[in-house]
C-alpha cells in the first residue's frame, strides 16, 4: 500500500513531515509512504529543502492521499499545469487534507456536500469555494478526510492507518509517538476524533 503525502514549495513541515513520521511507524512490506512534490525539490515555508521521493503521477495511483498545506496553496490552486495531475477518485482512494490543503480538494470539486476542517488563516478561502467549515480538528466522511491545525495532522494519519491496516495498527502508531507519561491520553484523544468516522465510512 502506498500512502502519498502531497508537499509543494512553501510546505508546511509540521503538516507533511508529522504525518510522514507516525504513518512509517507502520511496519509492513507492502507499506510504503512517500513526499510527493511537483518538483526533485521543494522548500518549506520556514527554509528547509527536502528532496521529492514521489511525484505526482505516483501520488495519482496511490491507496491514500494527504494534501498538506502551505504558503503557496492559493497560488498552486489556480497554477492548471499542477491541478491537471490531480486527478484523485475517491472512490477508490483515501482522500485527506491539512489546513490549506483543504482548499485544493475543494477546487477539485472532492469536497462537493462535505464540510471540512481547516485552520484559521485558511477558512475564509474554504468557505469562498462552498464548503462549509467546521469548527473541530478533524472530519471524515467516507474516503474523504479534513485536519484543521498543524498538530492535527496526527488525526490524518491515524485515520489513514486506521482505514487501510487497522485501529489497532493506528493506536500503536499514535502510542509509539506521544510523549512519555501521556501516551494514554494521546491515544483515546486521537481515536476518539476518528473512531466515530471510521463507522461512516
Amino acid at each position: 500500500m502506498h500512502v502519498a503525502i502531497l508537499t509543494f514549495e512553501g510546505f508546511n513541515e509540521l503538516d507533511s513531515l508529522i504525518a510522514l513520521g507516525i504513518l512509517n511507524r507502520v511496519k509492513r512490506r507492502a507499506w510504503r509512504v512517500s513526499l510527493a512534490c511537483p518538483t526533485p525539490q521543494v522548500r518549506s515555508m520556514n527554509g528547509a529543502v527536502i528532496e521529492a521521493q514521489a511525484s505526482l503521477a505516483d501520488a495519482r495511483a496511490a491507496d491514500a492521499v494527504i494534501v498538506g498545506s502551505g504558503l503557496l496553496t492559493r497560488e498552486i490552486v489556480k497554477d492548471a499545469a499542477i491541478m491537471e495531475q490531480l486527478r484523485f477518485d475517491p472512490s477508490r482512494q483515501l482522500l485527506a487534507a491539512q489546513c490549506s490543503g483543504a482548499l485544493l480538494l475543494a477546487k477539485l470539486n472532492l469536497l462537493r456536500g462535505v464540510p471540512a476542517c481547516t485552520d484559521l488563516t485558511s477558512k475564509p478561502w474554504i468557505e469562498e469555494a462552498g464548503v462549509t467549515v467546521l469548527n473541530q480538528p478533524f472530519y471524515a466522511e467516507g474516503n474523504v478526510a479534513t485536519a484543521g491545525g498543524c498538530l492535527a495532522s496526527q488525526y490524518l494519519a491515524a485515520w489513514v492507518i486506521a482505514r487501510l491496516v487497522g485501529v489497532d495498527e493506528a493506536e500503536k502508531a499514535i502510542h509509539y509517538v506521544a510523549p512519555v507519561g501521556e501516551k494514554e491520553l494521546y491515544v483515546q484523544r486521537a481515536m476518539g476524533h476518528i473512531q466515530g468516522r471510521l463507522k461512516a465510512a
